[in-house]
């Protein structure tokens, strides 16, 4: 793959504007619900980028080989808690919302699992990473970790 564009250095004030909310939204969840919602909409979506860059941060975080490596099948993996199940559920529901998953079953679950403020940030945070995906996918990039840690470090300050 080939990087058609440098997304930061094309649009920078909105570019870090979209990078300070992305951190606010995931700073407001668990981050190991975090990561497996963030590796899991990349796998749906084929961003190599992302699976690469979240895998890397969930490992940093401490998560397992097992459950990321798992994450593809994580209906069939026992290693997920319900409520992340139902994270992974609502993840797919939203990502795949064109193909017409089943929205409602997957909401139902949800609702059993979050409150409805949880139901918004987890919300927030699948259209986050849909929306890097996106971005990445996009304009082809593929960035070393250690270049996104740097930049999230910047916008932090």
């Amino acid at each position: 793959m080939t990087a058609k564009l440098d997304p930061m250095a094309a649009a920078p004030d909105l570019m870090k504007t979209w990078l300070r909310t992305s951190m606010a939204v995931a700073g407001s969840l668990d981050p190991t619900l975090v990561a497996l919602v963030e590796i899991r909409a990349s796998q749906i979506n084929g961003c190599a980028n992302c699976i690469n860059l979240h895998a890397a941060q969930a490992r940093e975080k401490g998560e397992t080989e097992q459950r990321i490596y798992l994450l593809s099948a994580w209906r069939e993996a026992p290693c997920y808690t319900e409520r992340e199940r139902a994270a992974l559920g609502w993840t797919e529901a939203l990502t795949r919302l064109s193909e017409g998953q089943a929205l409602e079953s997957a909401y139902q679950v949800l609702e059993a699992e979050f409150s409805e403020a949880e139901q918004v940030k987890l919300t927030l945070m699948i259209n986050v990473i849909n929306g890097w995906n996106r971005i990445a996918v996009g304009f082809g990039q593929f960035v070393d970790p250690a270049v996104v840690k740097s930049a999230m470090k910047a916008v932090a300050a």
